[in-house]
């Protein structure tokens, strides 16, 4: 696809999500929050919410993934206001990067200058457990890059800076929070490998070695291309299940990966509300 035929995509999506919002007498907010595996449920914190189906707009997607409704939700999180992505799409699922990371583009364009994102990881730090909330602080791409072709320069340079991808002053202001709340936050590196298929046992073990406290297959293409267009991002990961378990014998299981991420979405939501709220 040219970047003209994109460009227009994202115009068209952007327009239409304008439209809706201003119909229902509300302004565009400049925070975004992308919810992943099991954590859509965020969403029913927001107050006043106008829900757009994905299949509404423009150029959208469909999210396949277990526990990924597929909405775009515009309201208000505490006292402020935001668009949250209930579910994203994934590589995996068959779609281009250009096509997963589409949403990201539209939101920058509406005016969004904050991304929150969520996921749901494996755990390979032996000082994890399930459970967890990490903080990421960098992450390690096993994914194509969705910048690669022709560069949309007005969005952004041909050669991001990538030393920083992860804001250090939200994930500080992260950390004093959850302080205050009585809870302990781990700090990681996340893998962004493609899936679907979980990671072999050599594998994690190679992920390790290369600095990987926590694996997945998402988050990082959109983080990425939010990077491009200038966006300050703020990352986190539930650990939903822990290599050491493999070892011993266990296994992956993906409903076991929803179970775990929504028994930690009541923390989750709760410290998102508080830093959202604090910028």
């Amino acid at each position: 696809m040219s970047n003209d035929a994109y460009i227009q995509q994202i115009e068209e999506a952007a327009g239409y999500v304008r439209s809706r919002c201003e119909a229902a007498g509300k302004s565009m907010p400049d925070s975004a929050v992308v919810l992943g595996s099991g954590l859509g449920d965020l969403a029913d914190r927001i107050a006043d919410a106008l829900v757009i189906p994905y299949s509404d707009i423009p150029h959208f997607r469909q999210s396949t993934a277990v526990g990924h409704k597929g909405n775009l939700i515009v309201g208000t999180l505490g006292s402020h206001q935001l668009i949250a992505m209930q579910g994203r799409f994934h590589y995996y699922e068959g779609y281009t990067m250009r096509e997963v990371t589409l949403p990201v583009r539209v939101m920058a364009r509406l005016g969004v200058r904050t991304l929150y994102v969520s996921n749901a990881a494996g755990g390979m730090n032996p000082n994890f457990k399930v459970g967890d909330l990490m903080v990421i602080t960098d992450h390690i791409n096993f994914m194509p890059n969705p910048l690669i072709g022709p560069n949309l320069d007005a969005y952004g340079v041909r050669f991001p800076d990538m030393t920083e991808v992860y804001s250090k002053r939200l994930r500080e202001q992260a950390h004093r929070l959850a302080t205050e709340m009585g809870l302990t936050l781990r700090n990681g590196v996340y893998v962004a490998e493609t899936g679907p298929t979980y990671e072999t046992l050599a594998e994690y073990r190679m992920y390790r070695m290369m600095g990987g406290d926590a694996v997945g297959m998402s988050t990082v293409p959109e983080v990425i291309v939010a990077r491009h267009s200038g966006l300050e991002v703020f990352g986190i990961s539930i650990i939903t299940n822990q290599v050491a378990d493999l070892l011993e014998g266990g296994h992956n299981d993906g409903d076991d990966v929803i179970t775990a991420a929504k028994a930690a979405t009541q923390t989750l939501s709760t410290l998102m509300e508080q830093l959202i709220a604090a910028n």
